[in-house]
């Protein structure tokens, strides 16, 4: 420990941390717009700026460490003086058309300008917008870039990918893509402190759906959405339940609320069945099998190891799923035409908006499965829209049947829980029994970027993995191809924790929630009364009067795709 002395107050500090570190874990507080501690602590933005007893010029305290006796200011005139002319200065290049901007509200550089109290922009302007596919389901809108760098940390360092970099030098400096490699995992779009990078907005064409009166619009809602939705509307998660997420959907105007946990439950009908007759036809096909949930992977594996596209399991996603059951067994069941159903997937995802545009993905030519799909984001913007007050909805149950899930289902919403709840299923497949304790069914080893484990069932030996984040994807990928490590499945989520940490989630600034959100998953799971997804009495009604059995023909054409195929869109 140090001693140092902040704005008059003496206290104790940890030795080797930043000024930042140290006055926030005091209570201090200094403004940033650059900063994300561990990945970007390089000071550009300049609004972090302290005055320190005995030099001259004023210092970034996000990247100078404190010292013994050091004396400190954040809010001296020279410092106040000093941040609002750094803002005037970013706002000079900024498009400050804040009332049409996805982050109005939830902007860094919006609060930061608010405290300082600069409301007037005091410099000219003269910004420029490069050409840019609006129809990409991630935008950038390049007048709105302040240079943070914070995208480009977050690609190269946590997802590998390098998608982002500076180009030009000098005043003529700015960001952009400058490898076509992006996954659409969408971390820099929740890194960024604006809106400089954004989803494509697709709810003008939910609204319009809701108001045709000759559609039918089904919505359904990912496991990871439930434990995100309300949080801009500050409910916590106990009070936000999935059945008040069923009332807020219904209360927008859909006609059908069902839940993506019920096509959940029918991938791990498919997919486990699927891991099983690669255990035991060994040599028919190529080890490992990878799961193909997550479209940010599938993009990933087809642009870096596009050899090894054909290790992914033919299981389509649950949203795919869902929504070609309900344009064949549920549109029967309402005795409509396919074309008459609009459906709209509700996802914690920018890359299933991708999934969702890919011909391949459908089961019949010249109709769409997934019509639309919007992220957790849009759907709050949304309910603000139609003015939904979250903490005054009653709970409402799912429509049925496509609204049933069980435990291992809404564990798809966080890494490992596609692991969980495939191997709960095979192991029925296997035994004819539940396993033991669903909870402590799996014993894993950390390895340093990736889980591990063994183990045996009805004879049949399974070795797994399971990694969250691309970066670490890629350090997996590269160990199974130079034979340093041999696994029979393995799940791979693109976004760092899984869906509840995906691109699409609601923005908090310097907080990490995938963990968290997780955590709230699993605790839904260890409540529930169904824990194996065969257990779903809708599930079995499902393969009774349509699918037959899991890998059965009808059950291949509907649910299942070849991933090789998939049409690329950059």
């Amino acid at each position: 420990m140090v001693n140092i002395i902040i704005d008059g107050k003496k206290l104790q500090a940890r030795d080797n941390v930043t000024i930042l570190q140290a006055a926030r874990e005091n209570g201090f507080s200094i403004p940033t717009l650059c900063y994300l501690e561990g990945l970007n602590e390089i000071g550009a933005c300049r609004l972090c700026l302290v005055e320190v007893k005995g030099q001259q010029r004023l210092v970034s305290s996000c990247n100078t460490k404190v010292k013994e006796g050091m004396e400190i200011s954040t809010r001296s005139a020279k410092v106040r003086m000093a941040r609002r002319l750094n803002v005037e200065l970013i706002l000079s290049q900024h498009n400050c058309n804040c009332p049409s901007c996805p982050r109005n509200g939830n902007c860094q550089l919006q609060k930061v300008a608010a405290q300082l109290g600069v409301n007037v922009e005091s410099y000219p302007k003269k910004l420029k917008q490069e050409a840019w596919n609006n129809n990409f389901p991630l935008n950038r809108d390049e007048t709105k870039c302040v240079k943070c760098m914070r995208c480009i940390q977050v690609c190269d360092q946590v997802q590998n990918m390098h998608v982002w970099d500076l180009v030009n030098t000098g005043k003529r400096t700015r960001v952009g893509m400058v490898q076509n490699t992006c996954t659409l995992c969408g971390q820099c779009i929740t890194h960024c402190p604006v809106a400089a990078l954004s989803a494509r907005d697709d709810t003008e064409k939910i609204w319009n759906a809701i108001s045709d009166p000759e559609k039918i619009v089904i919505v359904q809602p990912a496991p990871a959405v439930r434990t995100a939705w309300a949080e801009e509307a500050n409910v916590p998660r106990e009070m936000a339940t999935p059945e008040k997420l069923a009332a807020a959907l219904r209360h927008l105007g859909f006609d059908y609320v069902f839940d993506t946990n019920f096509s959940a439950d029918l991938t791990i009908m498919e997919e486990s069945a699927e891991l099983i007759e690669h255990l035991t036809h060994a040599g028919k096909y190529p080890a490992p099998m990878f799961t193909s949930c997550c479209p940010g992977w599938i993009r990933f594996l087809k642009k870096e190891y596009p050899e090894m596209v054909h290790y992914m399991s033919t299981s389509k996603s649950p949203m795919s799923m869902f929504s070609a059951i309900a344009k064949s067994y549920y549109a029967k069941l309402l005795d409509v035409s396919p074309e008459k159903i609009v459906c709209v997937a509700v996802m914690p995802c920018v890359a299933k908006k991708y999934e969702a545009d890919v011909p391949e993905v459908n089961s019949e030519p010249g109709i769409k499965d997934t019509d639309y799909v919007i992220t957790t984001r849009e759907l709050v913007r949304m309910l603000k829209a139609a003015n939904v007050d979250v903490a005054k909805l009653k709970p409402e149950p799912f429509d049925k049947p496509l609204g049933e899930g069980t435990g291992g289902a809404v564990i798809f919403g966080t890494t490992g829980g596609v692991m969980e709840a495939a191997v709960r299923n095979a192991y029925y497949m296997l035994t004819g029994k539940n396993p033991p304790n669903p909870d402590n069914f799996i014993q894993w080893k950390w390895l340093n970027r990736w889980r591990e484990t063994e183990f045996t069932v009805a004879g049949v030996t399974v070795r797994i993995a399971v990694t969250s984040g691309l970066g670490c994807a890629r350090d997996l990928v590269e160990a199974i191809k130079n034979g340093s490590v041999h696994y029979d499945f393995v799940e791979v989520m693109a976004c760092p924790g899984g869906c509840s940490g995906g691109g699409g989630q609601p923005i908090h600034e310097g907080e990490e929630l995938a963990w968290e959100r997780g955590n709230y998953l699993k605790d839904l799971d260890k409540r529930s009364k169904l824990r194996v997804s065969y257990e779903n009495p809708y599930i079995q009604e499902l393969y009774k009067n349509f699918l037959d059995k899991p890998l059965s023909e009808t059950a291949e054409h509907y649910l299942h795709t070849n991933q090789v195929n998939w049409t690329m869109t950059d």
